[in-house]
């Protein structure tokens, strides 16, 4: 059986997340060069509902509140940043994301500040479970953000645009 609070386990899922996070910064820098559609603002949050799946193990099981409480501090807190340095603009009939140049450091300190979480969180609870905790988080951010995209998309495009 393979022990799951192992500090090799912890260390390759900080290496983990941190590739993620500079995977998501390069992509989210080469996204402001390509139109916004409708798809691009959901396909996000849906694509990563699959994580809900985790849910079924087990091992992840975390008390319901410990979930509703990183979901909210996902919604409420780490969305923020994100909402408010992502602007669109139309350009040739076409809408773009204005480059903000606070979003990396936006993106750097959200993932600064989820590394201390997480290195405390994960003293209390299992990996697993912290895991839990996070991605409740990041899709409660994601889910946010993405709704704001999607209303200020509406607003510069109108409500007749579908794709």
């Amino acid at each position: 059986m393979v022990d799951l609070n192992s500090p090799i386990l912890q260390i390759g899922s900080t290496i983990a997340m941190l590739v993620m996070a500079v995977t998501v910064i390069i992509i989210r820098m080469k996204a402001s060069h390509r139109p916004v559609t409708v798809r691009k603002i959901i396909i996000p949050p849906i694509a990563m509902s699959t994580g809900f799946i985790m849910f079924v193990e087990p091992q992840v099981h975390i008390p319901l509140w410990w979930g509703a409480v990183a979901f909210c501090v996902g919604w409420f807190i780490f969305s923020y940043p994100l909402i408010r340095s992502t602007k669109f603009e139309k350009v040739e009939g076409q809408v773009f994301v204005q480059r903000s140049r606070s979003f990396v450091f936006i993106l750097i300190g959200i993932l600064a500040v989820r590394l201390l979480l997480h290195g405390y969180i994960e003293q209390h609870i299992s990996i697993p479970q912290t895991a839990a905790l996070f991605f409740l988080l990041a899709y409660g951010m994601i889910v946010h953000w993405r709704i704001s995209m999607y209303r200020q998309y509406q607003k510069i495009t109108g409500p007749e645009v579908v794709a």
